[in-house]
């Protein structure tokens, strides 16, 4: 397409944010307005014994489990229910009797500020009796081992599988037969803003007026709706500027709950921000997996089976979206690749740690790491190039679109995709890197992954079918004003990602006029549309971008029998340029959208058609009928210090295909920043539990995440497969850059250290584990 889509603009939303004319959730301030803070039990196991708020309550409002509880009318909503018969937790905003992990809020206090909030706090006074925790898989999992949930036979909350074809026959048939367990630590996203919220309840009017750091501030209306009993037309979720949100704020937190209540409780709005501190421990984890692999493959390194486990390592309670990620590692473990049968099964399990919950990729960085390792130590065990192993196993493009376990894949050229990121790394001369430095006695590879990516999510009632009691659609409205400019309104986030300036080029693209004339509107559930799942899954800009293409279409076909009628000309004739529409061939004869936009509100008569109606405006409701799949290939140059086990990335590649690039800047921005987060969890990131189930990491002294210093330049080529069935042919690719990044990074270390025959199964790839790998290689 010409015009603004695929033009490099710069994001509209740059110059207020980098100015400081932004507006966080933490700087909404109200008349009388309260400020809370919440208690939080450091044990992980331990039952309410007693709870005295007493002195506390003389010099602020205090709540408790048990009364929160009985405030409201339905416990914390699990909307993705991926197993039928699946336990849920029943839990609430605070415990009620019994703590199921450290840092689970006993008490919430508002007083006149945060400070006399957090001096109210020391005066609760709460005794526990300590309960014997199980903290690790392992110990969730052994035999006699303590119950979460005294109801339950054991910690398992739910089993399922995913499966496809006959996998006994293709192992028994099979040549070789690989086996091999991989595990993930347990880590977080680390928004720069951590998460807030401010709640007014009004007592004359009842209606609840939130102001939400969110990525879905649709669903997190119907999620307060269904807690507190209240309609959703009594509901207002407003969502001022986020400060990043990595899926963390897409999940549903009792903090929200716990300011409304407040707010009714005093009459007074109320302000609730999470500090950093308590952030590692009321933030959602994510990541941590333990996966148990086999797989069949013939002698010329076609992978006929693969069947296995996925332990799923929950947290004390369920978090909304449960063991989604768990069971999206299952149904994406085959990846780009053609293997006819499958059995995966999932077993997600409770521990006395945080609840799981959304972080950017969910499943896929898991299931990537595992089918790609799987691939390279396939390829070594048959004496085969692993390259030559991909290209074997690939989905062909005439196979699309093509029938994986779980979803159907749309679209790919995999070959074309690996075969552009080969030719850069040789272009950018890796491989004579890589002999220079082993010359001077420098261990250095070069590590590969390829990887396609689920976006454009959203097909609601395939996805209601699979478990999440919530839509995937999306409403997107467009208007132009009487002064010709254009207004897109949308129930998408703006969280960074840069959303505002996607929308409105495709807008502007559409109708016609300049990036300038059009301006988005978002986060307001009373002026803007219904968006069903919210801004995550990679679905903004492909599935929000098709709504807004196909309604400012529309829209420019009203605009140009306007315009004809002004022009007394066919709307077959005309063409839109900047802002201006004319005959075809004839430039002088044309109006303005300004024009246009008068005769539609203004002065009417003799100017507007007798058979169209006033107004300008178009609405789309889009619900795909598939998602839509991206791909790509990453290649990564790594120096390691066999002495220290110290990693240092020399160099990082992209090729990736996600449709049609509505802007290419923000395209590069958000594979930099995915890429970032893999590095991170690839080399540092660990959240750590200590005897006992005590959480250990509670600071960034603790919790290394990766500076400028240790990231590395980035390299991107892209090419273009559109999506047939999406209009604009858009997907989504705000994940691919942590998808393949822990993959590449384990092979690359491989390749350096491959004097030494040592091997990644686990991230992240930390010195002292590298070094215990050096060491358990050296003494085979």
């Amino acid at each position: 397409m010409d015009g603004l889509i695929g033009a490099p603009v710069r994001r509209t939303e740059d110059l207020r944010l980098l100015t400081g004319r932004a507006q966080f959730v933490d700087d909404v301030g109200l008349p009388r307005m309260l400020e809370a803070a919440v208690l939080r039990c450091p044990l992980p196991h331990a039952l309410i014994t007693r709870i005295d708020t007493r002195a506390a309550g003389r010099v602020a409002t205090v709540l408790t489990g048990a009364e929160v509880k009985a405030a409201v009318v339905a416990p914390q909503p699990v909307v993705w229910r991926n197993a039928p018969d699946m336990r849920l937790t029943e839990s609430y905003p605070l415990a009620v009797d019994r703590v199921r992990y450290p840092g689970q809020g006993v008490a919430v206090v508002a007083a006149e500020s945060r400070a006399a909030a957090e001096d109210a706090l020391e005066l609760v006074e709460v005794e526990y009796e300590e309960l014997p925790a199980v903290s690790t898989l392992e110990e969730a999992l052994a035999e006699g081992a303590p119950r979460l949930y005294d109801d339950w036979p054991d910690n398992v909350c739910a089993r399922t599988t995913v499966a496809a074809g006959d996998v006994d026959a293709a192992f028994a048939e099979a040549d070789v037969v690989l086996a091999e367990s991989f595990r993930f630590a347990r880590q977080m996203g680390t928004p720069l803003e951590t998460r807030g919220v401010v709640a007014s309840w009004d007592p004359f009017t009842g209606k609840l007026d939130v102001w939400l750091a969110t990525q879905a501030p649709n669903f997190a209306r119907e999620m307060l709706g269904e807690v507190l009993g209240l309609p959703v037309a009594k509901i207002r979720v407003r969502t001022p500027d986020v400060g990043g949100g990595f899926g963390n704020k897409f999940d549903f937190y009792g903090e929200e709950v716990l300011a409304a209540l407040l707010s009714r409780r005093t009459g007074r709005p109320v302000k609730l921000i999470e500090d950093r501190v308590e952030s590692f421990v009321a933030n959602a984890h994510s990541r941590e997996q333990k996966i148990d692999v086999e797989y069949a493959a013939k002698a010329d390194g076609t992978i006929t089976g693969v069947r296995g486990t996925v332990h799923g390592v929950l947290g004390g309670e369920l978090g909304s979206i449960a063991f989604g990620p768990c069971y999206i590692t299952a149904a994406c473990l085959t990846g780009p690749y053609a293997i006819p049968a499958v059995r995966m099964d999932v077993v997600a399990v409770v521990t006395n740690r945080t609840p799981y919950g959304s972080y950017r990729g969910w499943g896929l960085p898991k299931a990537n790491f595992v089918q790609e390792r799987m691939v390279e130590l396939l390829a070594a065990r048959l004496g085969l190039d692993a390259h030559a192993v991909r290209r074997r196993n690939f989905v062909p493009p005439e196979a699309f679109p093509y029938q994986s376990p779980v979803f159907v894949y749309d679209s790919g050229r995999y070959a074309d995709c690996l075969d552009l990121c080969l030719e850069a790394v040789r272009k950018a001369g890796w491989a004579e890197r890589v002999a220079e430095a082993r010359a001077r006695g420098t261990a250095a590879g070069i590590g590969y992954s390829f990887h396609n990516e689920i976006t454009a999510f959203g097909p609601t009632r395939i996805v209601n079918l699979s478990g999440l009691l919530h839509s995937g659609f999306d409403e997107e409205i467009v208007k132009v004003d009487a002064t010709g400019h254009v207004i897109v309104h949308t129930g998408q986030s703006a969280m960074g990602q840069g959303i505002h300036t996607a929308l409105a080029q495709i807008a502007g693209h559409a109708l016609g006029v300049p990036l300038d004339h059009v301006t988005v509107v978002s986060g307001d559930t009373d002026s803007c549309p219904y968006t069903g799942y919210g801004t995550g899954a990679s679905r903004a800009a492909a599935v929000g971008g098709a709504a807004v293409l196909t309604a400012a279409t529309r829209l420019k076909a009203k605009v140009l029998r306007i315009a004809a009628n002004l022009l007394e000309a066919s709307p077959d004739d005309l063409v839109v340029e900047d802002g201006r529409i004319f005959v075809a061939g004839v430039p002088h004869r044309s109006v303005g959208m300004a024009e246009v936009g008068d005769a539609a509100y203004r002065r009417l008569e003799g100017r507007l058609p007798e058979d169209e109606l006033p107004t300008l405006s178009e609405r789309e409701v889009y619900d795909p009928v598939n998602i839509a799949t991206a791909f790509g290939c990453t290649a990564v140059l790594a120096e390691v210090d066999p002495e220290t086990g110290v990693v240092t990335l020399l160099d990082y590649l992209i090729a990736h295909d996600c449709g049609t690039v509505i802007n290419p800047l923000i395209v590069d921005g958000q594979l930099h920043g995915g890429a970032a987060q893999a590095i991170g969890g690839a080399l540092y990131e660990e959240l750590s539990y200590g005897d006992g189930g005590r959480m250990l990491t509670r600071t960034f002294r603790d919790y290394l995440i990766p500076s400028a210093t240790e990231i590395p330049p980035f390299t991107l080529a892209h090419m273009t497969t559109p999506a047939d069935h999406i209009p604009g042919g858009f997907k989504g690719m705000g994940e691919a850059g942590v998808i393949g990044g822990g993959a590449a990074i384990a092979h690359a270390v491989e390749d350096a250290l491959r004097d030494y025959g040592v091997k990644i199964t686990a991230l992240p790839i930390t010195p002292p584990r590298l070094l215990a790998a050096i060491k358990q290689a050296s003494a085979r």
